[in-house]
């Protein structure tokens, strides 16, 4: 048997097979938004909704590997190698950035390289595809210590029930990981079995509420679809996860003495997460999806072994259905963190477009009144579209994609809270200290209480894209209210960013590549020292981020 492996390995390392049916890696570079496109052009090879990912494809593109003539039969085994991805990414003076398979948001230089191969033997399926993320992972200026000692606690309350540290440690960044890998057992359209890959639920193409690939993944069992599965009623496309999350262990600023004064320490527990999403696609309404996601995490110290434990996302919604005692509890004595979003995304191939939309809460309801007097509470939103242009001129396709992601508290807090300052924010919990995994959040990346517009307009030919980005970044809105610095000489932090986006192909080999130029307004708050109480002035602070991704094929039809 062990003398098979050897000789099976090393039939890999020279050749490989075509496998079919493989699924796109969340976001992968370019890949995924070509597939994207193609709905849009009624070229759809996928036939999903793009709501659960990652997707399963057959287009030709992925198919990366040839056919290989073993010297003997094993009836129903496949084997071929997967594309080998890079991406590198420099930057300059300040943190920045966020979906990127858990590259870390700070200055300096850093590589992300995944690669690894994928077995199938009838309805086993087996994907090895392990990453690892090398970061300079260099400091940089906050003036945290010139605020106030109240502004400084307010700073604290947010890295007190999240994880969301400035620096990753002292010196070089190195975090090795099982990566997009996967055992799984398939029938149909449903598979089970274990998996640390990323996944993404709902529509959107910069960010997502619950789950997208900012964060390193985390290992968990699931249940899901692999395609679209046929009903009377439409298609539906289902996930169940159970899984496992880490603190970073990381103190959050890197000012030692505000940490040994202000930080409440990590207490070394891993986190259980439960969650579950489910998208139906009816069939009355063609193009239209519409789902919802609920998860549920706490600390394993906390959780019990009931049903209820370990499959939460079955109780009931709002908190009146918790008793002890007698009495509602209001407040779970469990810490757990719940979340529940709503999404949509519509598609019409006729005019080349699509419109979609989330909607999520993360604080249970006390009752089903208290909801529909306070439906804005802990809530959190993404609106975006995708609109194509064909131009038969040049034989291209004019893109333009836009997307609104919104965290920060609704004014609902000066009425719900003591005093002005509000509560917390999303992705954020008093006892689980944020839907976080090793020091990221696993949906939006964009900072906790931030808000975020994108726009993007280029010019694409297959896998090949010329264009332009713009984004304008709302740093920490939320802590900026706690604090009160509304009342002082220190304005919002916002940066304006211009990208330039190029994609070319060269043989086997696929480039994607941005060029970012970001300039903060009232960088950290920050004061400059010309500022005076009459003519207030913040520091501003103008930065480059470079980033490409290269992803070879072994093989190209």
């Amino acid at each position: 048997m062990v003398a098979l492996k050897i000789y099976l390995l090393i039939l890999f390392l020279f050749f490989s097979i075509d496998l079919l049916g493989q699924g796109i890696p969340t976001s992968f570079p370019i890949l995924e938004e070509i597939q994207r496109r193609n709905q849009l052009r009624a070229a759809d090879t996928i036939g999903g909704s793009f709501l659960l990912r990652p997707v399963f494809t057959g287009d030709t593109l992925y198919r990366v590997t040839e056919k290989l003539d073993l010297p003997f039969e094993i009836k129903g085994f496949e084997l071929g190698v997967l594309p080998i991805v890079n991406t590198t990414r420099i930057l300059s003076g300040r943190p920045y950035g966020w979906a990127d398979y858990g590259l870390i948001p700070n200055p300096g230089i850093q590589t992300y390289i995944s690669g690894g191969v994928q077995a199938k033997y009838k309805f086993i399926h087996l994907t090895f595809r392990p990453e690892f993320v090398l970061a300079q992972n260099a400091g940089f200026h906050t003036r945290l210590e010139e605020m106030t000692t109240a502004q400084i606690r307010n700073r604290f309350f947010y890295w007190n029930r999240g994880d969301f540290p400035e620096q990753f440690g002292d010196g070089v960044y190195f975090r090795p990981w099982w990566g997009q890998s996967k055992l799984t057992f398939q029938y149909g359209a449903f598979e089970i079995g274990g998996s640390t890959e990323n996944i993404w639920w709902g529509p959107g193409q910069f960010n997502a509420l619950t789950f997208s690939n900012n964060a390193q993944g985390f290992p968990h069992f699931t249940i899901n679809t692999t395609k679209p599965a046929k009903t009377f009623f439409g298609n539906i496309e289902l996930q169940m996860v159970m899984g496992r999350l880490q603190n970073s262990g990381f103190e959050p600023s890197q000012i030692d003495e505000l940490n040994d004064r202000f930080f409440t320490p990590f207490t070394g527990d891993s986190r259980y997460t439960n969650a579950i999403t489910f998208t139906w696609s009816p069939k009355w309404v063609k193009g239209f999806h519409f789902g919802f996601s609920r998860t549920f995490q706490q600390y394993n110290a906390t959780r019990g072994n009931s049903f209820n434990d370990w499959f939460p996302i079955f109780e009931g919604v709002t908190k009146d259905n918790f008793f002890e005692d007698g009495n509602t509890v209001e407040f779970d004595s469990d810490g757990r963190d719940q979340t529940i979003t709503l999404f949509g995304r519509l598609v019409v191939p006729k005019t080349k477009s699509e419109l979609y939309f989330e909607y999520g809460r993360r604080d249970h309801s006390l009752n089903w009144r208290e909801f529909t007097l306070n439906p804005e509470h802990a809530r959190a939103f993404i609106f975006g579209f995708n609109q194509l242009f064909d131009v038969p001129e040049w034989g291209k396709t004019i893109q333009i994609r836009s997307e609104i992601t919104h965290q920060q508290e609704s004014i609902n807090r000066l009425i719900r809270y003591p005093g002005i300052g509000g509560g917390q924010t999303w992705h954020t919990h008093n006892a689980a200290r944020g839907f976080v995994n090793y020091g990221q959040p696993l949906g939006v990346g964009i900072g906790a209480g931030s808000n975020v517009q994108t726009v993007e307009i280029s010019l694409v030919e297959g896998v090949e894209k010329k264009g332009i980005l713009f984004e304008r970044l709302a740093n920490n809105q939320d802590f900026y209210y706690k604090a009160l610095l509304q009342f002082t000489e220190r304005k919002p932090w916002v940066d304006l960013s211009l990208g330039f986006l190029y994609d070319k192909q060269f043989n086997n080999l696929l480039l994607s590549s941005k060029l970012q130029l970001i300039h903060a307004r009232n960088y950290q708050w920050q004061l400059d020292p010309a500022s005076t109480p009459d003519f207030p002035k913040g520091k501003n602070l103008t930065s480059v981020m470079a980033q490409a991704s290269l992803i070879y094929f072994w093989n190209k039809d």
